[in-house]
This record gives structure tokens, sequence and C-alpha cells, in this order.
């Protein structure tokens, strides 16, 4: 059952909606106690582990909203600006509903296991000399101008359907999260998450909100530096976004919800990608440990007030897309495989097997 089908009530379909779905959704919401050991007592941390979406992304959630409601209106084609996940994810939900896809990619920025999904779901992809935003510029125009639905989170329906992961977190918990951290690129995830927590409320699903906590990469964080940047730079390139374009609405998220929008160094996002890996058994890719690597960041800092309470307090981090997606990141950071010949006592050896 995917989203559409299991939150209709709370989105904008309606019986004329031609429901476009690769059973999106229903991803797990994983208990780390190791994350938890390290934040502070009285703490749980539970990670929304995206990238067991069909693509292996959290685009997924809004992607099959987008195109059911541009088959609805009689579009013939999709098109989008992307730095990966979201061109994977619009190439898939056009094959699958057999209309044309057109992605414009910055050259060199998009790691090759999103490129590859692109491409093997038979999308248009043209590789620009320019970034994000110049892509993103391009496609805007292109859509206004041709007979082609943009499907970027600028499309109001993406952000619909991304807000059904805030219901599925409140569903498994049983009620808000205290924290919710997010990484920030577009911006276009917290602010699902947030009209998401709301609506819920206000449905009496739920009787709190939480604080809704984002983090951008240190060298592409223009809501936290207060500017655009035209040139980011960060080894997690699905937050390599220098103009977010939900970027006032991420904004109101952080602001009504009493949280922040904060900054991570590649340095700490890699920390928490190998810790996530090697020590909670999660593989992710690199700027979806900017969740993660963002409340290691504030707990250091003594953001999280001691819990004493006998109601431990829950913080929620989305891990917005899976490992594969960038495998060289992996291969780069890490150790290669040792060579020995084919004996078993070589191979124990070098287990630690034995002295």
């Amino acid at each position: 059952m995917g989203v559409i089908e299991r939150y209709k009530d709370y989105l904008p379909i309606s019986d004329k909606t031609p429901v476009i779905s690769l059973e999106e959704g229903g991803t797990p919401l994983i208990k780390a106690d190791a994350i938890s050991q390290k934040i502070g007592e009285g703490y749980d941390v539970w990670l929304k582990y995206e990238g067991l979406n069909p693509t292996g992304s959290f685009k997924d959630r809004g992607m099959t909203v987008a195109v059911s409601k541009a088959i609805e209106e009689g579009s013939k084609a999709i098109a989008c600006a992307s730095t990966g996940n979201t061109s994977a994810s619009a190439a898939a939900y056009a094959a699958r509903s057999g209309i044309k896809c057109i992605v414009v990619i910055p050259e060199g920025a998009i790691a090759l296991g999103k490129l590859a999904q692109a491409l093997i779901h038979g999308a248009c992809v043209i590789a620009i000399r320019g970034n994000f935003d110049d892509a993103l510029s391009i496609v805007c125009e292109l859509t206004e101008k041709y007979d082609a639905a943009l499907v970027n989170s600028i499309n109001p329906y993406r952000i619909e359907g991304q807000k059904t992961g805030s219901f599925e977190v409140a569903d498994s918990l049983g009620c808000a999260p205290d924290y919710h951290s997010l990484p920030v690129g577009n911006a276009g995830n917290i602010t699902a998450y947030w009209k998401g927590y709301n609506e819920y409320k206000s449905k009496g699903k739920i009787n709190s909100l939480p604080k809704m906590l984002g983090f951008q990469a240190a060298g592409s964080a223009p809501i936290v530096d207060g500017h655009v940047i035209k040139d980011p730079k960060t080894l997690a390139t699905a937050i390599k976004i220098g103009n977010p374009a939900s970027w006032k609405q991420a904004e109101a998220a952080r602001d009504e919800s009493g949280g922040l929008i904060d900054k991570v160094t590649d340095d700490e996002i890699l920390e928490a990608y190998k810790f996530l890996a090697n020590m909670v058994g999660v593989f992710v890719e690199p700027a979806s440990a900017a969740s993660v690597a963002g409340i290691f960041k504030k707990a250091k800092e003594g953001y999280f007030p001691k819990n004493k309470s006998a109601t431990r307090k829950n913080i929620v981090c989305v891990l917005t897309g899976h490992g594969l997606k960038d495998p060289d990141r992996a291969i780069k950071c890490l150790k290669h495989p040792v060579v020995v010949d084919a004996n078993l006592d070589e191979v124990v050896k070098e287990a630690g097997l034995i002295g």
C-alpha cells in the first residue's frame, strides 16, 4: 500500500486522480541505542530510514503525488533539476506512468548511483555547466513554456506527499517526537514534515509538536549563513544547494517549532556516516548522515537538557537516502580488502582469530 492509499484523506487526491505508485512509504523507524547513549540520559533516538523507499530515497513520497496529479492534469512529460535523488525518483515514476522525464543536472555534481538510476529508467538527462540553482532556473522556464510538469519541491504536491513521513513517525511512536532532525538542502523535507505534524495535531492524532532541527553542510549553508551561496561545496551532494527553494518555509518551521537550523562540517558528516554503518548497521548516503551529525554536535554543546523524568524523550532523525546511492564515497573513506593467498591459515591469521 503506497502513501496515497494509506493517507488519502490528508492528500489533495480525488476519485479522478490516477494513482501512480511504487508502493512507497512504510519505511522502518529504527531505535538506535548506540546513538542514544551519545546524546544523554533519558533520550531515545529513532532513525526514519527513507533509503528503503522504492528508488532508495524519501523523494518517492512526494513524487507519487506529483506525478499522479501531473497525469490527472494531462501532462505528457515531467521535468526536474536534480543533484541526484529527485532525478532517480522522477525517472522511475515517469516510467511507471508511461510519460517522458527530462532531467537537468549540474555537470559532475551527481553521484553515479543516482545518475545510473535516472538513465536506466529512460530519462532524458542533460548536464549543464553550472550549479543546481542554474539547473532549476532552466527547468522552471522550460515547464512554463512547454508541456511538461515541474516536479521539484517547488511543486506543492511534492510537499504534500513528503509530509506523510511525519504521519508514519507519529503512528509508530503513538505520539509526536520531542525533536525531529533532518538534513536540509532544498529545504522541502523540513517544510513537509512540519506541515504534516501540524495537520495530524489539528485532527487530534497527536497532542504536541516536535522541535524541528535542520542541518546544512557547512560549505553549503545559505540559511545558516544568511545569504545565497553561489558555489556551494560539500561531499554531501544531495544537500549541495546554495539557494533553497523552500528557504522561507524552512525558517518558518524552525521558528514556529522553537527549533533550529545549524550547519555541520563534512568531517562531522563522515563521522556520523561511519558511525551509522559501524555501530547501528544502517548504510546511508553522506547527506543523510547530516541529521545524526547535527544531534551529535548539539549534544556536545549541551543543547539537549538532562532528562531525569520517568518519561523518556524521543529524537527522530530522518535518513534520507540509501548508502548505495553513492558507493564511491564508501570506497574512498574506508580501507580496501586485504589480499592473501587462497589458504585457510592466511585468512584466519588476517581475521585475527589466531596470534
